[in-house]
């Protein structure tokens, strides 16, 4: 059997051979994070230049529900995935082949779940029977229908430590664990880590060239969004290399409280490296910025934005050493979006989001208990002609 290089090889020589293959995908990418990073990386990989096309806030609320992020946020988003190519902005929901051909696309790509209009139909119906389509596989453990559960578990009295004991217990599992009637595509099922998935999104990232000037930055980088976008596309025009240090989780819920950080950390490494402007990432970096971790990274300058420092556990600042050294800058990318107003839109809007996903499950649940007869139908089928 070829190893992974021979065939990646034997597709680049295939691909020297014939015209750029041009690659579809569209959606909602509400609330971007690693799951839509990952179909998009698996879409490139079918192709040579990836199309995004995504859905305004008019269609997805028609066809799905309220999006949390707003369709100007989510254009900024993908166009930030570094597989991405291109983005056609306020796409239709449903796909067609004359979308295809408008954008001279070869076929499109969708995950192995099920998207439907309002009345329930397939929107990729028309593209699958034109022989225009591709599956890629869906990530399990990670939807935006599970992150806006994770959220609307922080009402008011959770973000207070004194009361976290009184929190509705039974609420929180009927929002994320139900058992009952659980959609495969939208239940939640646990994220697991891999060295090979970490490898997939760092793909193509290699070690600074000499005489760069290596800019660090760290933080927590919860619920990846374009108020961190803006911030680490600033920092990058600070040098040439980007190293994102990512805090544990322990040490986040540290210093934010409550049931921070919303993503763990595994999963907040796969959105930062997903992210084109990042160059690397430091996964469990220590909360203070030593002299130690300067040298080991070479690191030029060290940038921190406009949210306030808190000092660390000595009560000392963080930022002390590159400050002491002239390698200390405060820059302001000029968007003031945070992971606490992120959650605040989710609390604000609870009953539109509750309802929401209930109706996505529940159509999603008929569609599968659908397929289910017919592939129990179809089986009878067979062992009555044997």
């Amino acid at each position: 059997m070829a190893d992974g290089g021979e065939r990646n090889r034997g597709e680049q020589e295939e691909r020297g051979n014939r015209r750029p293959l041009r690659v579809w995908v569209d959606g909602c990418f509400d609330m971007v994070h690693f799951g839509h990073a990952n179909a998009l990386r698996q879409a490139k990989k079918m192709g040579d230049y990836l199309i995004v096309g995504v859905h305004s806030d008019e269609e997805i609320s028609k066809h799905k529900g309220p999006p949390v992020m707003t369709e100007e946020e989510r254009y900024k988003m993908v166009r930030a995935v570094k597989w991405v190519d291109e983005v056609v902005e306020a796409a239709p929901y449903v796909t067609t082949i004359e979308t295809l051909d408008k954008y001279n696309c070869d076929y499109c790509v969708h995950g192995d779940d099920i998207t439907m209009t309002a009345d329930g139909h397939d929107t990729y119906s028309e593209v699958k029977n034109g022989g225009r389509f591709k599956e890629c596989k869906r990530t399990a453990g990670v939807s935006t229908t599970d992150l806006v559960g994770r959220m609307l578990l922080l009402t008011k009295t959770h973000h207070d430590r004194e009361n976290e004991a009184r929190l509705p217990r039974d609420k929180v599992e009927e929002l994320r664990e139900n058992p009952q009637a659980r959609s495969p595509w939208t239940g939640v099922s646990q994220f697991l880590p891999t060295t090979q998935k970490i490898a997939q999104f760092a793909e193509g990232g290699s070690g600074p060239e000499p005489g760069d000037r290596i800019v660090y930055v760290s933080g927590a980088f919860d619920l990846f969004h374009v108020g961190h976008l803006d911030f680490l596309q600033r920092a990058r025009q600070e040098g040439d290399y980007l190293i994102v240090g990512l805090h544990t989780d322990p040490v986040v819920n540290d210093y934010k409280g409550s049931n921070h950080p919303i993503m763990n950390i595994h999963e907040r490494t796969l959105c930062v490296l997903a992210c084109r402007y990042v160059s690397e990432v430091v996964i469990g970096a220590p909360y203070t910025v030593s002299e130690e971790l300067m040298e080991h990274f070479n690191i030029d300058i060290v940038v921190h934005g406009r949210t306030a420092v808190i000092p660390d556990p000595k009560g000392h600042d963080p930022y002390k050493v590159p400050k002491a050294l002239g390698k200390y800058k405060q820059i302001d990318s000029g968007n003031d979006m945070t992971t606490t107003k992120i959650i605040e839109r989710i609390i604000r809007n609870r009953l539109h989001f509750e309802a929401r996903n209930k109706a996505k499950e529940e159509k999603e649940m008929r569609v599968f208990e659908a397929l289910q007869k017919q592939v129990k139908s179809g089986q009878e089928l067979i062992e009555e002609s044997s």
